[in-house]
């Protein structure tokens, strides 16, 4: 049988991105970073799943290893050492996400004298919520392929530690609300602000990452109150963007809903209708401003990307519809809904060959920012490990 040629350049992406970082072969200093690694563990269980080889399964499991052991624990320049949650070296290993985790940015956090600078504020470390909303799924996807509940037992864990410390009631009676961005040690926020889709990222990744230690364990912890918390500050939010990573997480975020929704494990039946809404008129909006036609210099591959795996998801979303009996009442509406972007899957095929260009790559644009092109890049390739939830 004639392989599948995008799977065989996921593969060799992957690879090199583990010889480059540190994770295979292992270096005493590894370079990790939160959102890319989350990506690149469900990019490795997809290998594994298509090839059925070992190999890719171990450098899943090594690779959360790693993120745990460096990003859960305070900088080599930092006077603080040990695990960042506080917990004793036993304790922190067996509960690695109980403190949250380090973005891995390359300059430390900004330190309490320091002048706040927005454009540096982007080269420090700290914690950002939506990195650690990415890495609670990877952990899920990790417990659904390995049949190990200790996985998602330290996504529940990181859920109940970010809800705790990025949520909060800006005055007595008020509605709570979300720092994007907090210091390492979650003592206080770096950036007050509350990112568009914070609160959408934690609504459906609570009750994903609720599901899955449902089923893979009998003693599940819940995550009962902050899903509800969640609900709250989401009603009525617009989730409406032009920003090609932002339009597909949408469309990500859809799939991911209407796949609890056919499992019974997501109750909130008006969300997919919404997000899908809002999808629709990024897409109409970013069409316009006819970015891909850009030289790479002048282009971010890893927003292009997160636009690519997005429509993958609108893909896969359209057959799980018609499929689907629990989601008949809404049915033909959805399937209305998705016919009107289908015109978009044709971006797909564009950014994948644009980005697979060998010419393309040799951008700074690329370069600059190559752990987290290749990592998206490769799933866009093969994007259901990161798309598919059970």
């Amino acid at each position: 049988m004639k392989k599948d040629p995008k799977l065989s350049i996921a593969e060799e992406i992957m690879l090199e991105f583990a010889g480059l970082t540190g994770l295979s072969p292992a270096r005493d200093d590894p370079r990790r970073y939160l959102w890319t690694d989350a990506f690149a563990v469900c990019n490795f269980l997809e290998l594994y799943r298509r090839t059925g080889t070992e190999k890719y399964r171990n450098l899943a499991v090594e690779l959360v290893n790693q993120v745990h052991n460096i990003l859960g624990r305070h900088r080599k320049d930092d006077p603080r050492s040990g695990w960042i949650s506080g917990l004793d070296e036993l304790e922190g290993k067996a509960h690695p996400t109980k403190g949250g985790l380090r973005i891995g940015k390359k300059l430390n956090e900004r330190g309490p004298g320091d002048r706040f600078d927005d454009r540096l504020e982007w080269d420090r470390d700290g914690q950002y919520y939506h990195y650690l909303t990415k890495w609670m799924h990877a952990l899920a996807r990790v417990s659904a392929v390995t049949g190990d509940s200790t996985y998602s037992g330290w996504a529940i864990e990181l859920a109940r530690t970010a809800h705790a410390r990025f949520t909060y009631v800006p005055f007595p009676g008020g509605q709570k609300r979300m720092y994007w961005k907090m210091r390492i040690d979650l003592s206080s926020p770096l950036v007050p602000s509350m990112g568009h889709h914070d609160p959408l990222d934690g609504f459906i990744t609570y009750s994903e990452v609720q599901a899955s230690s449902r089923q893979s364990s009998k003693g599940a912890l819940e995550l009962a109150g902050e899903i509800a918390d969640m609900a709250r500050i989401c009603k009525g939010k617009d989730w409406t963007t032009d920003d090609a990573l932002g339009i597909g997480g949408l469309l990500s975020d859809a799939y991911r809903v209407a796949q609890m929704m056919s499992a019974g494990t997501f109750g909130e039946r008006d969300l997919l209708k919404s997000l899908l809404d809002a999808s629709r008129v990024g897409l109409d909006t970013y069409a316009r401003t006819n970015s891909l036609r850009g030289p790479a210099d002048y282009r971010l591959a890893f927003r292009e990307l997160g636009l690519s795996i997005g429509l993958h998801a609108l893909e896969r979303l359209q057959g799980l519809i018609e499929a689907n009996q629990d989601i008949l009442d809404k049915k033909r509406l959805l399937l209305t809904q998705i016919a009107g972007m289908r015109e978009y899957l044709k971006l797909i095929d564009i950014i994948e060959k644009f980005w697979l260009e060998p010419a393309n790559r040799e951008a700074a644009s690329w370069t600059e920012h190559r752990d987290i092109n290749m990592v998206m890049l490769a799933t866009s390739l093969i994007p259901d490990g990161f798309l598919t939830l059970f």
